[in-house]
Formats: C-alpha cells, structure tokens, sequence
C-alpha cells in the first residue's frame, strides 16, 4: 500500500510538471556576444491556456533600446499532438558596453529566464569582420582654431539593401552645426563592394577647448521592402552607431592682427558699379556694389565695410544682403552692400582702398585682401544747395519796402501782351485738345521713348546682364521720371509692378550670384513686352514707401 501512495505521488507531480512546462514563459537571443554598434533579438514564448495580455517589455529598457517589436499567434500539429503558443519578437540595441542581463519578464504568473548578454566595443565582435552595416565617421582636421569650419563627415556603408533609414541629428554643445551635403555612392573595400550614404556636417567651435563631437545612432531596416505585403518576414530592423570623437579648439592666435578675425580658406572682395563710372555727372545718382566672398565662413561672421565720407559726394547705404552656400566643401558666406553715390560738385575723387584682414585656415598664416582705390571725374555744373536733398535751409525773410511803385506806360504795355498771349495759349490748348481727343497717351509716349526701347529689345537678345540693367534703368528714368529713386529695385517698389521686379530678379541672379544663374533670355523678352505695352491704368497702385532722396 505505501508503494502504491508513493507510485500515485510521483504520476501526480509527472502531470503537475507537464502542466507546468506546457504554461512555461521562455525566452531565447539569436545571439549573446556582440558589438555597441550591433543588434540582437529577443523571442520570448508563452504556451499556456490563459490568453491575453503581455509582458512588461518597459523592463528592457534600462539596459537596450527596443527598435522594434511584434507579436504572434501560432498553432501547430507535430507527430499527431496540437500545441499553441504566443510569441514576441523583440529587437534590442545596447545602450552600453560590458556585462549585461535581459531581464525575466513576467506573464500569468509564470517567469522567463535572465539571459546574458556581453556587449564589446565597436568591431569588437566576433562577426566584426563580416558585418553587413556599419558607419564611419571622418573629421577634415584634428584641431583647429575658434570659429573655425570643422567638416564632419558620416557615412554609412552597407552590403545589404536598406531601407526606411533614419538618424539623429548632429548637435554639439558649445557649436554651430549645419547639414551641408548628402550623397550615395559605392566603394568597394578588400574587393567587396559597399553602397556609402554620406553626411556632411559643417561646424563651427564658439570657444576653445575641446570639442566632442557624440556618438550618432542610425536604424534602418535590411531587405527589399515588399509594396504589396503587409509583413516583410525576412525584414530586420538594425541600429548602428558611430564612434565619439574629440577634437583640439585653438583660441586666436595673439600674432593675428586683424579687427575682426575671420578664420577662412579663402576670401575675396569684388567691385561693380550700376553704370559706367567715366559717365558720372553732378547730381545724377550712381549705385556702388561691393561683395565680400569667404570660403568656410557664415554670412553672419563677414564684417561690415567701411562708410565712405568724402567732401563732395553724397553716399546713401542699402542693408545689406547676407546668404550662405552651403555645398560638399562646406559654408560659402556672402556678404553683398550696395551704396547710392551723388555728387554736389564737378571735379576728380579717389575712394579709399578697402582692406580686409583675415587668417588662411589652409596655409595657417594671416593675409589681407584688398579693393584698390578708385578714381573718377564727375562732370556737370555744381549744386549750390548742396545739404541732402530734400530737406530745406530756413531762410530769414526780408522785410518788404513800404515805398510805393506806380506802373509806367511800358510795363502797363507788357502786362497787356502777357494777358493777350495767355488767352491765346489757353484757347490753342483747348481746340488742340479736341481735335486729338482720340489719340491714346501711350502711342505718344511710345514715340518719344522709341530709342530706349529698340535699345533694351537689343541687348536683351545680345547684351550681357550689366548692359541691359543700365537700359532697363534709362528706359524706367524716362517712363516714370516721378520715382525720385536711385535704383532699379526701389523703383520697382513704387511702381509696384510684378513684371520689373521679376526682371530685375533675373538680372541680379545673373549678374551677382556666386555662380552666376544663367540669364533667362526668353522670360526677359516676354517681362519686356508686358513692361513696354503696360498702360498706367492698367498698373497697380504705387508704393507710399519713401523715395531715395525724400525728407
């Protein structure tokens, strides 16, 4: 009888076993060595009769970071027995080096294995020789100066389709980073060839020191994505990461004796002028274009030029333009200031030379560039009033006489001619005016401004861009000679006209623009003939903006 209660003990814990293993929670790693920059996964299986809910996978992220996962529902017949199950796949990114534990997660009551996990540095792994995917990241300098340009370069090569790609942007403390290039290309390494997407950052250090540029992440997904399946079952979704760099920030060298420093690989000033300056006259407004290029620096790092004041010119300074080209060799700043010239007097004038100082981060050495002088005669009859125009002096009155002058014979004789011939004029005015009550204004104007029209049609199909904003400019003086202003883009603010603007839009792209855009000739053309046949009814109404040469 005791075998018997011993025999019936031991079946019952056989059952209770079974029952037991069949409602296990199991967990298993495709692998338990691998590198920072590497991926694993997670499956984690639970075969027991109670159905929904799910583990606390929040417990894995003290240690990885879950790029993904998913769950399924199975069931399947194996040597006549049926068996179901739930299954979790989770993909896990290390978040750290060393000795770690996925963690026993929990469901029904029932509690899945710890498993280690040994995380190596970056290509430390094993499979570090053979990996699929890996980034590399590329400094264009190990040390440089203070606001210097700093080009990072990322790339990410893989031998494996990826796609859905994404990364997190590079963000330095204590710099001023910009997303300059991107590109795709192939490379092969040791005979293998590598599908490389590169991105090229551009940063500039604010103070010296040591700069670090951080660890970037990269996760994507493995194989062709399948349009027309809801599930890639042979897609992986993987997570790369760079390697932390350092990098050496110099302060200012103390031999450099330039104003304002300015860090560049290169630097360069440029000169034009809106018309000829050999045709200046007294009185007449010439514009002035000076643009300040530098390679590897911002727009906002240019300085300002110097004002001009020279006795006998009036100089009326536009804001100036500011813009960044960014392109595979980094940041192109432009600095571009333009300047209404007027003289008071006839006579010869030298403008100063304009020097710009600044260290060739290339050669490690201070240069200057400089803008020669400049000299030029002004013809004309000089302007006796010579404060700003439109501002008036005060003048003290004169106090009248108070002696009392008669009218003579000849000056009653000459008051008589003037009466008679102002009823003459105004009579002649009147039938004239009926008689070409049909003939509509802008055939004569038209008439008188045919030169400078023929003129402008000409250089637009031959000329070059400067020629025709000197046409374009004569022809708009005689048109609208009421806009007081002193450049084409303030004329067509007042005129408000969409077609001027746009073609002096065109002409500066062409003329200014570093490269230059190439000039748009058959637009110019259709803009010309809108312009050319535009009636002032038909024009919009103007601007109340102040004009140039206005109090």
């Amino acid at each position: 009888m005791p075998k018997m209660i011993q025999l019936l003990t031991a079946i019952l814990l056989l059952v209770l076993s079974f029952v037991a293993n069949a409602q296990d929670l199991t967990a298993s790693v495709d692998r338990n060595e691998l590198a920072i920059n590497e991926t694993f996964t997670l499956t984690l299986r639970y075969s027991g009769s109670q159905s929904g809910g799910q583990p606390d996978f929040n417990l894995l992220e003290q240690d990885f970071e879950v790029l993904s996962r998913q769950q399924s529902n199975q069931y399947r017949v194996f040597n006549g027995r049926a068996e179901s199950f739930v299954e979790w796949t989770v993909v896990l990114a290390p978040l750290k080096e060393g000795k770690l534990f996925v963690p026993s997660l929990h469901l029904h009551g029932q509690v899945s294995d710890a498993i280690p996990i040994t995380v190596n540095k970056a290509g430390e792994s094993p499979s570090g020789n053979s990996r699929q995917a890996f980034l590399e990241v590329e400094l264009d300098k190990d040390k440089l100066f203070v606001q210097e340009q700093l080009l990072v370069k990322v790339r990410l090569y893989t031998t494996v389709g990826l796609h859905d790609i994404a990364t997190d942007p590079l963000q330095i403390p204590g710099a001023h980073v910009e997303k300059v290039d991107e590109q795709r290309y192939e490379r092969r390494i040791q005979g293998v060839g590598h599908a490389v997407y590169e991105l090229t950052y551009a940063v500039f250090p604010e103070s010296s020191g040591e700069l670090q540029i951080p660890a970037l992440n990269y996760v994507a997904v493995t194989g062709r994505r399948d349009p027309f399946s809801l599930f890639n079952r042979n897609a992986q979704r993987i997570r790369l990461r760079s390697e932390a760099k350092t990098v050496k920030v110099e302060p200012k060298p103390d031999s450099y004796s330039g104003s304002h420093w300015l860090p560049a690989a290169s630097l360069g000033l440029v000169q034009s002028w809106s018309k000829d300056p050999e045709e200046f006259k007294v009185g007449e407004p010439i514009t002035r274009i000076i643009t300040l290029r530098a390679e590897g620096l911002r727009a906002a790092q240019l300085p300002p030029l110097p004002t001009l004041n020279i006795e006998g010119l009036k100089v009326y300074p536009d804001q100036a333009q500011k813009e960044d080209q960014a392109g595979a060799n980094g940041i192109t700043g432009t600095r571009i200031e333009t300047t209404a010239i007027v003289a008071t007097k006839p006579g010869q004038y030298q403008l100063p030379p304009i020097t710009i100082t600044w260290w060739d981060s290339k050669n490690g050495q201070q240069r200057a560039t400089q803008l020669p002088a400049f000299r030029f005669n002004v013809s004309g009859a000089p302007i006796l009033d010579s404060s700003t125009p439109g501002t008036s002096t005060p003048v003290t009155p004169e106090r009248p006489s108070a002696t009392e002058v008669k009218p003579g014979f000849w000056q009653k004789l000459a008051i008589a001619a003037i009466a008679s011939h102002f009823l003459w004029v105004i009579y002649f005015f009147y039938s004239k005016r009926n008689k070409n009550m049909e003939a509509p204004t802008r055939v004569i104007r038209k008439t008188k401004n045919h030169g400078d029209e023929e003129k402008l049609i000409k250089l637009i199909n031959t000329g070059s861009p400067q020629e025709i904003q000197v046409a374009l400019r004569q022809w708009v003086d005689r048109r609208w000679p009421d806009t007081g202003t002193t450049s084409l883009e303030s004329a067509a603010n007042r005129l408000n006209i969409g077609e001027l603007s746009d073609a002096i839009q065109i002409l500066n792209d062409a003329t200014y623009k570093t490269p230059a855009k190439p000039l748009n000739r058959q637009q110019l053309q259709l803009l010309a003939g809108r312009l050319l046949h535009l009636r002032d009814e038909d024009r919009p109404a103007s601007n109340t903006l102040p004009g140039l040469f206005n109090g």
